[in-house]
């Protein structure tokens, strides 16, 4: 049946590479949202099996999101993307799954979507 994700950016441009970078790997991407607020709604409407989550977002970052998402089911794979190595004791304090470094690597999407979605 396949792997369903949801992918959140603010920048339109990395949000359609992402998503495509996905599907070229037979992940399918059910829905796309632009900041922290609809990544919380999309997940409680899809129930996707892993969501990827840019940080920093004006108005709704992704720690607003991931804290929501995780409040309603502490059990989603959500992963966060960023530029930024220093946001470990945050990762911790909301419980993100994973963090993905951009640039984006397409081995390592799949590393980690196969980890965390195939069981």
């Amino acid at each position: 049946m396949g792997i369903n994700a949801i992918v959140i950016d603010d920048n339109k441009e990395l949000l359609t590479c992402f998503v495509e970078l996905l599907q070229f790997s037979n992940i399918n991407v059910i829905a796309t949202g632009r900041n922290g607020k609809e990544a919380a709604e999309l997940y409680q409407k899809h129930r996707p099996d892993i969501l990827f989550m840019d940080i920093h977002m004006p108005e709704y970052d992704g720690f607003y999101g991931l804290k929501n998402i995780k409040e309603c089911d502490p059990n989603a794979v959500v992963v966060l993307v960023s530029g930024s190595i220093d946001i470990d004791e945050k990762l911790e304090e909301y419980g993100a799954t994973a963090i993905l470094p951009k640039p984006f690597d397409m081995n390592k999407i799949k590393e980690l979507v196969n980890k965390l979605c195939i069981h």
